[in-house]
Protein backbone atom coordinates (compact mmCIF):
# COMPACT_ATOMS: atom_id res chain seq x y z
CA UNK A 1 0.00 0.00 0.00
CA UNK A 2 1.39 3.39 -1.08
CA UNK A 3 1.26 5.46 2.12
CA UNK A 4 2.90 8.43 0.42
CA UNK A 5 0.06 8.59 -2.10
CA UNK A 6 -2.50 8.15 0.69
CA UNK A 7 -0.92 10.98 2.68
CA UNK A 8 -0.85 13.25 -0.36
CA UNK A 9 -4.52 12.49 -1.08
CA UNK A 10 -5.49 13.30 2.49
CA UNK A 11 -3.56 16.57 2.35
CA UNK A 12 -5.14 17.48 -0.98
CA UNK A 13 -8.65 16.61 0.23
CA UNK A 14 -8.22 18.55 3.48
CA UNK A 15 -7.01 21.73 1.75
CA UNK A 16 -9.71 21.42 -0.92
CA UNK A 17 -12.44 21.06 1.71
CA UNK A 18 -11.19 24.08 3.66
CA UNK A 19 -11.05 26.26 0.54
CA UNK A 20 -14.49 25.11 -0.59
CA UNK A 21 -15.89 25.85 2.85
CA UNK A 22 -14.54 29.41 2.70
CA UNK A 23 -15.63 30.00 -0.90
CA UNK A 24 -18.74 27.86 -0.95
CA UNK A 25 -20.61 29.38 1.98
CA UNK A 26 -20.91 32.91 0.56
CA UNK A 27 -21.53 31.56 -2.94
CA UNK A 28 -24.28 29.24 -1.72
CA UNK A 29 -25.82 32.09 0.28
CA UNK A 30 -25.91 34.27 -2.82
CA UNK A 31 -27.41 31.48 -4.93
CA UNK A 32 -30.09 30.81 -2.31
CA UNK A 33 -31.19 34.35 -1.52
CA UNK A 34 -30.30 36.38 -4.62
CA UNK A 35 -33.20 37.67 -6.71
CA UNK A 36 -31.09 38.21 -9.81
CA UNK A 37 -33.04 36.84 -12.76
CA UNK A 38 -29.98 35.34 -14.45
CA UNK A 39 -28.56 33.54 -11.43
CA UNK A 40 -29.42 30.19 -13.03
CA UNK A 41 -26.40 30.78 -15.26
CA UNK A 42 -24.17 30.85 -12.18
CA UNK A 43 -25.89 27.71 -10.87
CA UNK A 44 -25.22 26.00 -14.20
CA UNK A 45 -21.53 26.93 -14.08
CA UNK A 46 -21.23 25.65 -10.50
CA UNK A 47 -22.91 22.35 -11.43
CA UNK A 48 -20.93 21.90 -14.66
CA UNK A 49 -18.33 19.49 -13.17
CA UNK A 50 -21.17 17.08 -12.37
CA UNK A 51 -21.81 16.40 -16.07
CA UNK A 52 -18.57 17.47 -17.75
CA UNK A 53 -16.13 14.62 -18.52
CA UNK A 54 -13.07 14.95 -16.25
CA UNK A 55 -10.74 14.85 -19.26
CA UNK A 56 -12.52 17.84 -20.81
CA UNK A 57 -12.33 19.82 -17.58
CA UNK A 58 -8.71 18.76 -17.13
CA UNK A 59 -7.83 19.87 -20.65
CA UNK A 60 -9.28 23.35 -20.21
CA UNK A 61 -7.62 23.68 -16.81
CA UNK A 62 -4.28 22.78 -18.39
CA UNK A 63 -4.81 25.48 -21.00
CA UNK A 64 -5.88 28.01 -18.34
CA UNK A 65 -2.86 27.25 -16.14
CA UNK A 66 -0.31 26.78 -18.91
CA UNK A 67 2.85 28.90 -19.24
CA UNK A 68 1.32 31.02 -22.00
CA UNK A 69 -1.89 31.83 -20.11
CA UNK A 70 -2.28 34.97 -17.93
CA UNK A 71 -2.70 32.83 -14.80
CA UNK A 72 0.30 30.67 -15.65
CA UNK A 73 2.54 33.66 -16.40
CA UNK A 74 1.46 35.46 -13.21
CA UNK A 75 2.10 32.39 -11.07
CA UNK A 76 5.51 31.88 -12.67
CA UNK A 77 6.45 35.51 -11.98
CA UNK A 78 5.45 35.14 -8.33
CA UNK A 79 6.92 31.74 -7.57
CA UNK A 80 9.32 30.86 -10.38
CA UNK A 81 7.52 27.53 -10.94
CA UNK A 82 4.68 26.33 -13.13
CA UNK A 83 1.17 25.29 -12.16
CA UNK A 84 0.67 22.22 -14.42
CA UNK A 85 2.00 18.99 -12.91
CA UNK A 86 2.42 20.58 -9.49
CA UNK A 87 0.56 20.14 -6.21
CA UNK A 88 -0.66 23.75 -6.37
CA UNK A 89 -2.15 23.21 -9.82
CA UNK A 90 -3.71 19.98 -8.60
CA UNK A 91 -5.27 21.88 -5.69
CA UNK A 92 -6.83 24.46 -8.01
CA UNK A 93 -8.23 21.70 -10.22
CA UNK A 94 -9.61 19.82 -7.21
CA UNK A 95 -11.38 22.92 -5.88
CA UNK A 96 -13.10 23.54 -9.21
CA UNK A 97 -13.93 19.86 -9.77
CA UNK A 98 -15.45 19.41 -6.29
CA UNK A 99 -17.21 22.79 -6.20
CA UNK A 100 -20.78 21.49 -6.73
CA UNK A 101 -20.34 18.81 -4.06
CA UNK A 102 -19.92 21.58 -1.50
CA UNK A 103 -22.08 24.42 -2.84
CA UNK A 104 -25.21 22.41 -3.60
CA UNK A 105 -25.57 20.88 -0.08
CA UNK A 106 -24.83 24.31 1.41
CA UNK A 107 -27.49 25.98 -0.73
CA UNK A 108 -30.06 23.25 0.01
CA UNK A 109 -29.47 23.67 3.75
CA UNK A 110 -29.79 27.46 3.52
CA UNK A 111 -33.03 27.15 1.54
CA UNK A 112 -34.49 24.96 4.31
CA UNK A 113 -34.15 27.71 6.91
CA UNK A 114 -37.55 29.16 7.80
CA UNK A 115 -37.81 32.65 6.18
CA UNK A 116 -39.84 33.80 9.16
CA UNK A 117 -36.82 33.34 11.40
CA UNK A 118 -34.64 35.32 9.02
CA UNK A 119 -37.15 38.18 8.84
CA UNK A 120 -37.48 38.16 12.62
CA UNK A 121 -33.72 38.54 12.92
CA UNK A 122 -33.79 41.50 10.57
CA UNK A 123 -36.67 43.08 12.47
CA UNK A 124 -34.61 42.88 15.66
CA UNK A 125 -31.88 44.95 14.02
CA UNK A 126 -29.44 42.22 13.04
CA UNK A 127 -27.55 42.85 9.82
CA UNK A 128 -27.54 40.37 6.96
CA UNK A 129 -24.01 39.26 7.82
CA UNK A 130 -24.87 38.83 11.48
CA UNK A 131 -28.03 36.93 10.58
CA UNK A 132 -26.02 34.69 8.27
CA UNK A 133 -23.43 33.73 10.87
CA UNK A 134 -25.63 33.61 13.97
CA UNK A 135 -28.85 32.18 12.54
CA UNK A 136 -28.53 30.63 9.09
CA UNK A 137 -25.22 28.84 9.60
CA UNK A 138 -26.15 27.20 12.95
CA UNK A 139 -29.51 26.03 11.60
CA UNK A 140 -27.86 24.74 8.41
CA UNK A 141 -24.98 22.96 10.13
CA UNK A 142 -25.98 19.38 9.09
CA UNK A 143 -26.04 20.45 5.44
CA UNK A 144 -22.78 22.35 5.78
CA UNK A 145 -21.09 19.32 7.31
CA UNK A 146 -22.52 17.09 4.58
CA UNK A 147 -21.06 19.39 1.92
CA UNK A 148 -17.64 19.33 3.57
CA UNK A 149 -17.71 15.53 3.88
CA UNK A 150 -18.80 15.06 0.26
CA UNK A 151 -16.17 17.43 -1.12
CA UNK A 152 -13.49 15.70 0.94
CA UNK A 153 -14.54 12.24 -0.27
CA UNK A 154 -14.88 13.37 -3.88
CA UNK A 155 -11.35 14.77 -3.82
CA UNK A 156 -9.99 11.52 -2.38
CA UNK A 157 -11.44 9.56 -5.29
CA UNK A 158 -10.47 11.90 -8.15
CA UNK A 159 -8.77 10.29 -11.12
CA UNK A 160 -9.34 11.90 -14.52
CA UNK A 161 -8.72 15.52 -13.56
CA UNK A 162 -5.80 14.50 -11.34
CA UNK A 163 -4.16 12.61 -14.19
CA UNK A 164 -4.70 15.42 -16.71
CA UNK A 165 -3.56 18.34 -14.55
CA UNK A 166 -1.11 16.72 -12.14
CA UNK A 167 0.25 13.81 -14.10
CA UNK A 168 1.55 10.94 -12.01
CA UNK A 169 4.58 12.25 -10.13
CA UNK A 170 5.37 10.21 -6.97
CA UNK A 171 5.28 12.37 -3.86
CA UNK A 172 4.02 15.40 -5.78
CA UNK A 173 0.82 14.59 -7.67
CA UNK A 174 0.44 10.82 -7.36
CA UNK A 175 -2.79 10.33 -5.43
CA UNK A 176 -4.35 7.17 -4.06
CA UNK A 177 -6.50 6.59 -7.16
CA UNK A 178 -3.42 6.82 -9.38
CA UNK A 179 -1.61 4.42 -7.07
CA UNK A 180 -4.35 1.83 -7.65
CA UNK A 181 -4.11 2.41 -11.41
CA UNK A 182 -0.34 1.94 -11.35
CA UNK A 183 -0.63 -1.26 -9.32
CA UNK A 184 -3.12 -2.70 -11.79
CA UNK A 185 -0.89 -1.72 -14.72
CA UNK A 186 2.00 -3.50 -12.99
CA UNK A 187 -0.23 -6.55 -12.38
CA UNK A 188 0.21 -6.05 -8.64
CA UNK A 189 -3.37 -6.98 -7.89
CA UNK A 190 -2.78 -7.66 -4.21
CA UNK A 191 -1.63 -4.11 -3.51
CA UNK A 192 -4.36 -2.69 -5.75
CA UNK A 193 -6.97 -4.77 -3.93
CA UNK A 194 -5.83 -3.58 -0.50
CA UNK A 195 -5.92 0.08 -1.52
CA UNK A 196 -9.24 -0.34 -3.33
CA UNK A 197 -10.75 -1.99 -0.25
CA UNK A 198 -9.57 0.95 1.85
CA UNK A 199 -11.31 3.36 -0.54
CA UNK A 200 -14.44 1.21 -0.55
CA UNK A 201 -14.68 1.27 3.24
CA UNK A 202 -13.96 4.99 3.29
CA UNK A 203 -16.69 5.66 0.71
CA UNK A 204 -19.20 3.61 2.70
CA UNK A 205 -18.42 5.57 5.87
CA UNK A 206 -18.74 8.87 3.98
CA UNK A 207 -22.14 7.94 2.57
CA UNK A 208 -23.32 6.75 5.99
CA UNK A 209 -22.29 10.03 7.60
CA UNK A 210 -23.85 12.07 4.79
CA UNK A 211 -27.21 10.31 4.96
CA UNK A 212 -27.18 10.53 8.75
CA UNK A 213 -26.62 14.28 8.55
CA UNK A 214 -29.39 14.67 5.99
CA UNK A 215 -31.74 12.62 8.14
CA UNK A 216 -30.89 14.70 11.20
CA UNK A 217 -31.45 17.87 9.21
CA UNK A 218 -34.87 16.63 8.12
CA UNK A 219 -35.84 15.64 11.64
CA UNK A 220 -34.67 19.01 12.89
CA UNK A 221 -36.93 20.90 10.56
CA UNK A 222 -39.91 18.62 11.15
CA UNK A 223 -39.64 19.24 14.90
CA UNK A 224 -39.46 22.95 14.30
Amino acid sequence: MDWVAIGLSLRLATLTSIILLLLGLPLAHWITFSRWRWKFLVEAVVALPLVLPPTVLGFYLLVAMGPHSPLGRLYFQWTGSRLPFSFEGLLIASVLYSLPFAVQPFAAAFAAVDPVLIEASWCQGASRIKTFWRLIIPLSMPGVLAGVVLSFAHTIGEFGVVLMVGGNLPGITRTISLAIYDDVQALNFEAAGQTALLLLLFSFVVLTVTYALQRRSGLLWRVR
